[in-house]
């Protein structure tokens, strides 16, 4: 891109600010700059407009299937999930972007040592409960890792170094999430440096694109993957390519299934799956109603019972359908460092800057039907969060021991 068509570009959406320090950069700068530049989707500014007038639908709830009613046809949806298994249909999708900043631990998170007398990464744990499965179905399932730019080439030469704690390496693949600019509160979008601009990764939301864009997409009609298993790198417990869950997902029909915790009280907060508008979506705890939040069914439980974990099952030819579609932006207000029109660092003490971010929320609100799959929460949620208190390493190491880990 040369510098007359980044000022075409910019000027169409009000930020030729971002060329201000242009001609004081060396050309290695310049050159970096108008890559950003030419990288950068300016479609999110479109959106500004429609996400500050977006409501949400009418909510009603969503049934799940029980623990009980898992357990009565477990051994017929198990079969299923290793049928599926085995063929090669199923992959998993670890989100790893994130830094552990809130651990006081700045590195990516997936490398913190949840140990006490041995060496033992959050990492390490989700590779060892995908080979739990693994080990049962006699066959290896693709794993592909989102990192972020942040975080990337440590968090593959962590895991390389570690020698894929076990794992095949070949069934391991790693790409980058998609950035999206920062703006402040005039809609303009920050610069970090004279000669970089102020980005952040795009949502949990953006892992489909991301990994459309990185060609795994690809990769995984090639290998005849039918469905994609979605899950956080912060929960230690967190079981994915589950073969009861996917046998019994692929059982009930549905596009995709999430797997859900009941609710510890009605005030917890927790996203709860449910339908929006009569399509399958999750409502936040703070978007809920004190009549939703107390509303009880017949039988005694809380209608809106069903907690969100971050695990969910997608079938891969939906997904497709998503990537002509555009996900709503939501805006997140934020303290982000920048320079001032004058090139003057500013580390803000409150928030002052939009970033923009898909949820995976929306991604199953894009689907026909979902199922609700319940799971126990003291063997499969044990998210890290925190340093102390409530989800945090404190409350996972526990819950880690509870269910026979060495720690």
């Amino acid at each position: 891109m040369t510098k007359q068509e980044a000022i075409s570009k910019l000027q169409s959406y009000n930020q030729p600010h971002l060329l201000r320090f242009y001609d004081t950069l060396n050309a290695e700068q310049q050159d970096a700059l108008l890559a950003q530049i030419e990288r950068l989707d300016l479609s999110v500014l479109a959106q500004l407009h429609d996400e500050e007038n977006s409501t949400r639908g009418s909510f009603e709830p969503l049934g799940a299937l029980t623990l009980e009613e898992i357990a009565q046809s477990s051994e017929k949806f198990r079969s299923i999930g290793l049928d599926a298994i085995r063929s090669g249909k199923v992959g998993c999708i670890l989100l790893a972007g994130g830094q552990g900043s809130r651990l006081g631990f700045e590195h990516p998170k997936g490398m913190y040592n949840v140990g006490k007398t041995r060496d033992l990464y959050i990492f390490q744990c989700l590779f060892n409960n995908l080979m739990d499965v693994t080990k049962e179905a006699g066959a290896s399932v693709h794993l592909m890792i989102m990192t972020s730019e942040i975080n990337d080439a440590e968090t593959r030469a962590f895991i390389a170094e570690h020698d894929y704690f076990g794992y095949d390496k070949e069934y391991v693949h790693f790409f980058v999430q998609e950035m999206a600019p920062v703006i402040d509160e005039q809609n303009r979008i920050l610069l970090e440096a004279p000669d970089r601009i102020a980005m952040s990764p795009n949502g949990n939301g953006g892992w489909f694109s991301s990994m459309n864009r990185a060609g795994l997409l690809k990769l995984a009609e090639e290998k005849g993957i039918e469905w994609l298993n979605v899950f956080a790198v912060d929960n230690v417990l967190q079981r994915m390519a589950d073969p009861v869950f996917v046998g019994a997902t692929i059982d009930s029909g549905c596009t995709c299934g999430g797997k859900v915790v009941a609710k510890a009280d009605p005030e917890e907060r927790v996203g709860v799956l449910c339908l929006e508008d009569g399509m399958p979506s999750i409502v936040e705890y703070y978007e809920m109603t004190e009549e939703m939040i107390t509303r009880r069914n017949e039988d005694g439980r809380l209608a809106y019972n069903y907690g969100v974990i971050l695990n969910y099952l997608f079938r891969t030819d939906k997904l497709i359908e998503t990537l002509s579609k555009k996900m709503p932006l939501h805006m997140a207000h934020k303290k982000v460092a920048h320079i001032d029109e004058n090139g003057v660092p500013v580390n803000p003490e409150e928030p002052n800057a939009y970033k923009f971010e898909t949820l995976v929320l929306d991604m199953i609100h894009m689907q026909d039907s979902c199922l609700a799959f319940e799971v126990v929460r003291e063997k499969e949620f044990a998210p890290i969060k925190n340093k102390k208190g409530v989800d945090s390493v404190v409350s996972a190491r526990a819950l880690l021991e509870q269910t026979g880990v060495v720690l």
